[in-house]
């Protein structure tokens, strides 16, 4: 099994959707730039949301029109779309970048029926069906896509979830075509013990594949450093056969529908503490570690000015 483990910063779409107050498009640019520097192998630069829904990522069209100059060869970018006209944004920013600047879409469904109906307004089977032509779509302009799937240890309205329909709806979204499972423990309620019982469920039903047709880690694990567990939970996942991951640059982030009145979703595990947990269980990231650490300090310094501004209003 390789030793090289895939990272993905997500900070500048998880990171920011939840910050109440709006980063500036070109703070957000400087920091996508000084990510691309760090050696992290995609990042997951905005999402092609209503600005009504997640007013943040608004700016997701000249976030990426700024970027089209910057991008280095080595990295991937990638953007979330929620529906086929999500996917028709993204399909145009490419389009005016005059090559593919945005490599994969990202759709996203959880395990949680009531998280599912509170994110998308829609059942687990009306959110698979939406995607249908997402991916469709996504596969005529040769981009990957991944599919996301949130609350899978446990749902801030159901509370734990079973690894079985976590399995189930893998399996359904790789059947539609996404080349990439990204499991998203969304508040940060796993431990070792349940996310390897998670994982296990998920690499069965999945027939034991490690990578896709592209080659690259078909699961990748998603998270939120709660309860301090997150250190314990990626080297259980390491031990498993994960070989990609999840991090947010000053470990920003939370899904803000899984916020509850009085107490912000928390955070994601922050890059630069996932990195050296990797790394100090002999594998290989590829990221530099001073390069992410003056990644993560933009991030912070962005975050800090956007809830300054928004105290001042």
């Amino acid at each position: 099994m390789s030793d090289r483990v895939r990272i993905t910063d997500v900070a500048p779409r998880d990171g920011l959707q939840n910050e109440p107050g709006r980063v500036p498009t070109e703070g957000k640019a400087e920091l996508v730039r000084a990510l691309a520097a760090t050696g992290a192998a995609e990042i997951e630069v905005s999402s092609f949301v209503s600005p009504k829904w997640i007013p943040q990522l608004g700016d997701a069209a000249e976030l990426f029109g700024m970027l089209a100059q910057d991008k280095p060869e080595s990295v991937q970018f990638s953007a979330l779309v929620p529906n086929a006209k999500g996917m028709e944004r993204l399909a145009e920013v490419n389009q005016n970048a005059g090559g593919k600047l945005i490599d994969k879409a990202s759709v996203f469904a959880a395990a949680s029926e009531t998280f599912s109906q509170k994110n998308t307004n829609a059942t687990i089977d009306e959110t698979l069906e939406r995607f249908e032509p997402v991916i469709e779509m996504a596969r005529s302009h040769d981009l990957a896509v991944r599919g996301y799937i949130s609350c899978v240890v446990a749902c801030p309205y159901e509370g734990p979830i079973e690894p079985e329909p976590v399995a189930t709806l893998a399996q359904r979204l790789v059947d539609l075509g996404c080349d990439e499972i990204d499991l998203g423990d969304t508040i940060g309620e796993g431990t070792p013990e349940t996310i390897a019982e998670m994982l296990l469920a998920v690499i069965e039903q999945l027939g034991g594949r490690r990578e896709n047709d592209r080659g690259e880690p078909l699961i990748t694990l998603h998270l939120h450093d709660t309860f301090g567990r997150a250190a314990d939970c990626v080297v259980e996942a390491l031990n498993l056969g994960v070989r990609s991951f999840d991090g947010s640059a000053g470990g920003l982030g939370g899904c803000p529908f899984a916020s509850t009145p009085g107490k912000r979703a928390p955070g994601n595990i922050a890059t630069p503490l996932l990195v050296r947990i990797i790394e100090n269980e002999g594998f290989k990231t590829g990221v530099n570690e001073a390069k992410m650490a003056h990644a993560s300090a933009i991030a912070e310094r962005l975050v800090a000015g956007a809830r300054a501004m928004e105290s001042a209003e």
